[in-house]
């Protein structure tokens, strides 16, 4: 019976062997090196070898044949089935299709939420600049000591010009360290805002109002020494970035709160999965655009000191933005 069960095996193995090695060569070659790997006919023969290694794993299961086998063909056919199913990209091509289709087109799907982002900013910005120079005590309400770095109310006009004219401590690893802290501090801010979409959005809502009043509060301790436009001009070249990248945190939290309170004709979780993914994919691009505004803080701030040269550096990222979010984000 041992002998007979021995010979059934050889023979079946024997039989299909061939195929099963072209088969286990064409998944190497694709593993290593993509399916751009194979020529037109092993494309074709791919899914042919595929399928007959399937139906080999089906027999052998069904004779009971040797454990190896069944064990080999089982390993091969999940190989095959992701070279034959999946697609399988080089991760700089995932990369560039993120951000040249998909992030795009997800914030530009997502415009109304974004601008409702930007108009609580804006709105705490105007609230705070307002209330500041009615009355400058207010100022320690919006802005915490660390963001003040020893500036307020009682800042003498020379003070607050050597900050924005600054060269940083002249070090380059000095404004890198710079530049990481302020990409892992804003990027914390981001996930935040993301992360309260669960709670209704009610606190993302909150949070850009209060983000927005500390700028404001900060613009008017400047403009009250007669020195708003050189603020505004050493905020903005990184701010435009930054707060873009804060608005579209927000937005992704709007969007999750919108799917979560009123959920349509949709099971709640099954639309808050959907959702939750898409907002997660356009968190991810508000933290790449959190590092290049910390790189522009972090470097170019710091180092070019005329206000021309930054007004000019905002006003051409604000355009590049909206550029970039229409014309690659519109269906």
């Amino acid at each position: 019976m041992s002998a007979s069960f021995t010979l059934k095996s050889y023979a079946f193995r024997k039989e299909r062997e061939a195929s099963w090695a072209e088969l286990e060569a064409l998944v190497a070659r694709v593993e290593r090196r993509g399916i751009g790997a194979l020529n037109a006919d092993e494309l074709h023969r791919l899914p042919a070898l595929y399928r007959a290694a399937i139906s080999s794993l089906s027999a052998a299961r069904a004779i009971s044949l040797d454990k190896n086998v069944v064990s080999y063909l089982e390993s091969l056919a999940a190989r095959a089935y992701i070279c034959v199913y999946s697609t399988k990209r080089p991760f700089s091509r995932a990369v560039r299709d993120f951000f040249w289709i998909r992030f795009p087109a997800l914030v530009f799907g997502m415009r109304r939420a974004l601008a409702l982002a930007w108009a609580l900013l804006v709105l705490g910005t105007i609230t705070g600049y307002t209330l500041t120079l009615r009355d400058p005590d207010r100022f320690y309400s919006f802005v915490d000591e660390g963001m003040a770095a020893g500036r307020g109310p009682s800042s003498s006009h020379d003070e607050l010009l050597r900050v924005l004219h600054s060269e940083g401590g002249g070090a380059a690893s000095a404004l890198t360290g710079f530049a990481t802290f302020l990409f892992t501090h804003n990027a914390k801010i981001g996930m935040l805002s993301f992360a309260l979409g669960f709670l209704a959005g009610v606190p993302t809502m909150l949070l850009l109002f209060i983000n927005g009043l500390g700028l404001g509060a900060m613009a008017a301790i400047y403009a009250q020494k007669g020195i708003g436009f050189e603020f505004w001009a050493w905020v903005l070249p990184h701010g435009v970035t930054e707060l873009l990248a804060v608005a579209l945190s927000g937005a992704a939290g709007f969007t999750v709160a919108q799917r979560l309170v009123f959920p349509g004709r949709h099971a709640r979780l099954a639309g808050l999965a959907v959702e939750g993914r898409e907002a997660a994919a356009v968190v991810i691009g508000a933290v790449a655009l959190f590092f290049i505004a910390a790189l522009i803080e972090g470097f170019f701030r710091q180092l070019v000191h005329g206000e021309l040269p930054r007004v000019a550096v905002a006003v051409l990222t604000s355009i590049g933005w909206v550029v970039y979010f229409i014309r690659r984000g519109r269906p």
